[in-house]
């Protein structure tokens, strides 16, 4: 089986999310394009150690997680000197649409995007958020 080239240039995009199905299902659309390269993290109390590994651009966390919740995962992140910068994004099913009109919306300084998601919103909020950062 001949394993696909990624370019150089591709956006890192790691999603913390206990639902296998819907890292899954961002991981193969975001990698469609080519644009992105997405690590994908089912076990939250793993989310630090593959931030590390990975350098991620952006990382999208679940709230409501076993082990360490989504407060608890971006606290750890925050607090490491490598990773305090890398725009985080709140995914989660406790925001309704309505709240978040463009797809994703910050809240007390926080990223958040509603589930369920589609790929054109995670993109936008890429590529606004990863803008702003580098």
């Amino acid at each position: 089986m001949t394993q696909v080239q990624i370019p150089k240039n591709c956006k890192r995009v790691l999603i913390v999310d206990d639902e296998e199905s819907f890292t899954r299902m961002v991981k193969r659309n975001l990698e469609r394009d080519m644009k992105y390269m997405v690590r994908a993290v089912n076990d939250s109390t793993e989310a630090l150690a593959t931030a590390r590994e990975f350098h991620p651009d952006i990382i999208f966390l679940d709230i409501i997680m076993p082990g360490a919740d989504g407060g608890d995962v971006a606290a750890q992140l925050r607090g490491d000197s490598q990773l305090r910068k890398v725009p985080i994004v709140f995914v989660s099913a406790m925001v309704s649409r309505k709240e978040s009109a463009e797809g994703f919306y910050t809240s007390g300084g926080e990223l958040f995007i509603a589930k369920p998601v589609n790929t054109g919103t995670l993109i936008r909020c890429i590529e606004t958020h990863t803008a702003e950062s580098e």
